[in-house]
């Protein structure tokens, strides 16, 4: 499924599967999900290679309940997304929003909105009426953005190392 809209401006986004010729472009925006204040017991590294290795194997597995989608203005890339059907703790399938970056160039550009639309989309597909994220609790840009988007908190999850 490849999707595209345009912006003010004009310059169409499309939004369409990821391929293992995108996986540096992967690569490089799992490191984008770091940038906010972490939690002192996890390092930027383990978190954006764990996303990346996630986004890789999923690309590699080419399965419809697990995929990855590049956003691109002008044949650049500008954003990630992947989304995944699962069922949750109660039993209630629905999609969930595993990764979603842009570019730190394409930050505040709409990219974000147009991604979480797309999984929207790909969730009512499934016939999915829930979609889900986790989201670290120091990334406030992250949250506001989710929120404005309609997301709100559902379970805290605390941590404490010992």
């Amino acid at each position: 499924m490849t999707h595209a809209t345009a912006n003010a401006n004009g310059n169409p986004l499309t939004i369409r599967p990821a391929t293992t010729a995108d996986e540096s472009f992967l690569e490089a925006l799992a490191d984008r999900l770091t940038n906010f204040e972490l939690p002192r017991w996890r390092t930027a590294n383990e978190i954006a290679s764990a996303d990346a290795r996630a986004m890789i194997a999923s690309v590699k597995a080419g399965r419809r309940d697990d995929e990855v989608f590049v956003a691109e203005r002008a044949r650049v890339g500008v954003g990630c997304l992947h989304v995944i059907a699962i069922e949750d703790f109660f039993g209630r399938p629905h999609a969930h929003i595993s990764v979603i970056a842009t570019t730190s160039a394409a930050e505040g550009s709409g990219i974000g909105r147009a991604l979480i639309a797309y999984a929207e989309r790909w969730a009512r597909d499934r016939d999915l009426s829930l979609l889900t994220l986790n989201v670290f609790a120091g990334n406030t840009r992250g949250r506001r953005v989710y929120e404005q988007a309609g997301f709100s908190p559902e379970i805290l999850k605390y941590a404490k190392c010992l």
